[in-house]
């Protein structure tokens, strides 16, 4: 039979146990301090191993492991994997990382960085379509730009335009002119469907409230004799009297007669001037040797100009030229004899800038021109320097 020990030592033991008891109970409290300190200082602590400039990239599909593996190849040495899974957790932001390109540099912390992956606060990459660019430019500006994902470089414009969902229509003058954001990840294919979705807003929103007694028959001539306003004048306030002009040609049954078109019909040959056999060549966008609109837009004509094609200035003119003295500006005729006038002090001031000689193409005339305008070309010029030359 077992004798049990005494009160006192019973009483020892007691106090032995009772005082390791606290001991580790103050170890413990310690501990988590410790931790809860170390986790804090981790949480709210730059890090400082980043390089200034520097961008994190999540992909679709990468886990939470492959995001931080991608953080610590950036430099962001700071934190365990527990602790950053624990933060991001706490932040509701361990299942909630969103897709993008983030900004990192040495002022950024884990919380900061774990907030602005949660709620996608990604970098926003531009890119503008300017007004008056064709196909060819527009493609070649978005082959440039990066970090856009480049799908359209080994395609033609027909394959362009069925990534589109758009088959059959024709590539120019489809974009509307915009500056558009997009993110790490986006194609070129995903910018240009949402050009196009606003284009169409645009010429919608044009057409439904358009003029009474308008001459364009539907959305499609909206575009084009859009683009060809964007074309003939870089002045806001001249695009409703130049869409006049246009308007009661077209109601008269004028021809046109608008050099930007014969410029797109040559193409590539186009190499700045334009003469009399380019005038007389017949191409589908001579408006020359044509009736009415050419067959398609001729280049991306801004929400302005389309605004103006549907809403055409009051008014008797039916020719205009550049003014010629660096404005950009034009003068409006209501006939043909009034024009040959304008024409002439555009040639007389050509003149007195640059000396005798072919006033009608290049990049002297262009300067004369202000540079915004085409000068008048080789024809209205022949005929002015004639009446000039016949003045005593």
């Amino acid at each position: 039979m077992t004798e049990s020990a005494p009160p006192r030592t019973r009483r020892r033991i007691g106090k032995i146990l009772l005082g390791g008891l606290v001991i580790v109970a103050l170890l413990a409290g310690l501990t988590v301090w410790f931790l809860h300190a170390r986790y804090t200082r981790f949480a709210d602590a730059p890090l400082a191993g980043l390089s200034t400039d520097g961008t994190l990239v999540v992909a679709r599909g990468d886990s939470f492991q492959r995001v931080l593996g991608r953080l610590r190849e950036a430099g962001a040495v700071e934190g365990h994997a527990l602790e950053w899974r624990l933060l991001a957790r706490e932040l509701g932001a361990d299942a909630r990382i969103q897709v993008g390109e983030y900004p990192l540099d040495p002022a950024t912390t884990p919380r900061d960085l774990l907030v602005r992956m949660r709620d996608g606060k990604v970098i926003h990459h531009r890119f503008t379509i300017v007004e008056g660019w064709n196909i060819r430019e527009l493609r070649a500006a978005l082959g440039r730009a990066t970090p856009l994902v480049q799908t359209l470089q080994d395609i033609d414009d027909a394959a362009l335009m069925d990534a589109l969902g758009k088959p059959g229509v024709h590539p120019e003058g489809r974009f509307l002119p915009e500056t558009y954001l997009y993110t790490t990840g986006d194609s070129d294919v995903d910018l240009l469907r949402r050009a196009n979705t606003a284009l169409e807003a645009a010429v919608d929103r044009a057409w439904e409230s358009r003029a009474d007694g308008l001459q364009l028959q539907d959305r499609e001539q909206v575009l084009v004799l859009a683009s060809i306003i964007e074309k003939e004048t870089g002045i806001a306030e001249e695009r409703p009297a130049i869409s006049g002009v246009f308007n009661r040609r077209l109601r008269t049954g004028m021809r046109l007669q608008t050099d930007p078109t014969v410029i797109y019909g040559m193409g590539t040959a186009y190499d700045g001037n334009i003469r009399r056999s380019d005038l007389q060549a017949d191409t589908p966008y001579n408006t020359y040797t044509r009736d009415g609109l050419p067959p398609t837009p001729i280049a991306m004509a801004g929400a302005a100009a389309i605004h103006a094609a549907t809403h055409p200035a009051d008014g008797d003119a039916l020719y205009f030229v550049a003014v010629g003295d660096g404005s950009g500006r034009h003068v409006f005729s209501p006939s043909y004899a009034a024009h040959n006038v304008a024409v002439r002090e555009y040639v007389r001031r050509y003149r007195a800038k640059f000396g005798r000689g072919d006033a009608s193409s290049g990049n002297a005339a262009e300067a004369a021109a202000g540079g915004e305008a085409a000068p008048p070309n080789e024809v209205e010029v022949e005929a002015a320097i004639g009446a000039a030359e016949g003045e005593p």
